[in-house]
This record gives structure tokens, sequence and C-alpha cells, in this order.
């Protein structure tokens, strides 16, 4: 399994509108691409991280997911983009509550 790492600083004012468009991307990269999801979090730095699973690295490099809108409103709302973090799973010990999501 493979997992991502993405980390953007948003233009101060434009959380709302980054947020909404990772969302976008997001829900289109699940439901088109074969992705097993993904979490953003703000970081105490001012940066906002995205952390993600995929089966491999080959479901995530042929994805394309048509999500266009969702991409040009992270765009828009970007003041700096990282590199991404590719890595691949080696020990698994996360267990999500029952009941509780996000």
């Amino acid at each position: 399994m493979l997992a991502v790492i993405y980390r953007w600083r948003p233009k101060p004012g434009l959380e709302a509108q980054f947020a909404d468009g990772w969302a976008r991307v997001t829900r289109a990269i699940y439901e088109n691409c074969g992705s097993y999801g993904s979490r953003l979090h703000r970081v105490e730095d001012g940066t906002w991280l995205a952390y993600a699973r995929w089966p491999d690295k080959a479901t995530r490099d042929a994805c394309d997911h048509q999500e266009r809108e969702g991409q040009r409103l992270m765009r828009e709302a970007v003041e700096e983009d990282f590199p991404d973090l590719i890595m691949t799973i080696r020990d698994d010990h996360v267990v999500e509550p029952a009941g509780r999501t996000g």
C-alpha cells in the first residue's frame, strides 16, 4: 500500500476556498481513481497537510479524476505548494474509533 503526504500554505483569507476545492478533488479521486481516501489537517505552522492512501503507485499515477473546478479553487487559494512525500506503508497500527468520522 502507498501513502502520500501533500502540503500547502493557503493564502490568508482563502482557507475555506482551499478546503472546498480539496474536498471536491478528494471526492472525485476516491470515486473515480481507486484511492482509499484522504484526510486534511491544519498544521500549527500555518500550512495544511493531507494524508492519502492508495493501493499502489500505479493506481495513483493513472488517476485522472477530471475535477477541474476543485483544482482551480485550490490553485487560486494556494500561496505555497510543497513537494509530495510518497511512502510505502511498512506497518500500520491505526485503528478507527467505532462510529466516528471526521
